[in-house]
């Protein structure tokens, strides 16, 4: 069932957590397969807040940051380490979350071929990346669901090309962390970062290794 677009008219916390077990699928035109859903499941997201030093809206408002300041739902586009991120606005100017990683996804509208693609779009050194690695990372997820930020940064999510899908998979615990790659001073002790329990071995970094790190039962 896609979610509406009221689902992201969350605070941060509760749209980061809202947001595991979801499932992203974009829809491309490959020359073999034709038109295509690719498919990934949320496995981790952070938090960020506009009063919060870790945020891109904390350092002001301008017009690559805009999103941010848009309605709920609302994509945040941006380059990170040579490749394209993804985040969604939330409740409150300048709040959003960030897809940190997730997990590739099949069932009938996206069946095992797509994964094929998926590798075919995301390949390591010439070869091909591993199944539980094309996700693992807030670029390569982009990179394996065809996601671009010319394409989408400032829009919202449209039925038929890109869309949020909840598909029953409401994880039963949930691990609260810090966030990965905070600069020291820039509120790296806050603990906005949430990863699906069952797949804490996949995340960009397995939080149940961390000291500080919560266990939420749900």
């Amino acid at each position: 069932m896609i979610v509406s677009p009221e689902f992201f008219e969350q605070e941060p916390q509760q749209l980061a957590q809202a947001l595991i077990g979801k499932v992203l699928r974009h829809r491309i035109v490959h020359p073999e397969y034709g038109k295509v859903w690719l498919s990934a499941k949320v496995i981790e997201t952070e938090a960020y807040y506009l009063d919060e030093k870790g945020s891109h809206s904390s350092l002001g408002f301008t017009e690559a940051r805009k999103a941010m300041f848009m309605s709920p739902g609302t994509i945040y586009m941006y380059y990170s380490r040579g490749g394209d991120s993804l985040n969604f606005s939330a409740r409150g100017d300048g709040n959003g979350v960030l897809i940190k990683s997730g997990v590739t996804f099949t069932d009938r509208r996206s069946p095992k071929k797509t994964i094929k693609v998926m590798q075919a779009i995301n390949p390591v050194n010439g070869r091909t990346r591993p199944v539980d690695k094309l996700c693992s990372g807030q670029t390569l997820l982009c990179r394996s669901l065809g996601l671009k930020v010319p394409e989408w940064n400032q829009q919202q999510l449209k039925k038929g090309r890109f869309i949020l899908d909840n598909v029953g998979d409401k994880p039963g615990k949930i691990i609260q962390a810090r966030r990965l790659g905070i600069p020291k001073g820039r509120d790296e002790h806050l603990p906005y970062r949430f990863v699906h329990f069952d797949h804490a071995h996949q995340a960009t970094k397995n939080p149940l290794r961390e000291e500080h790190s919560y266990i939420l039962s749900l």
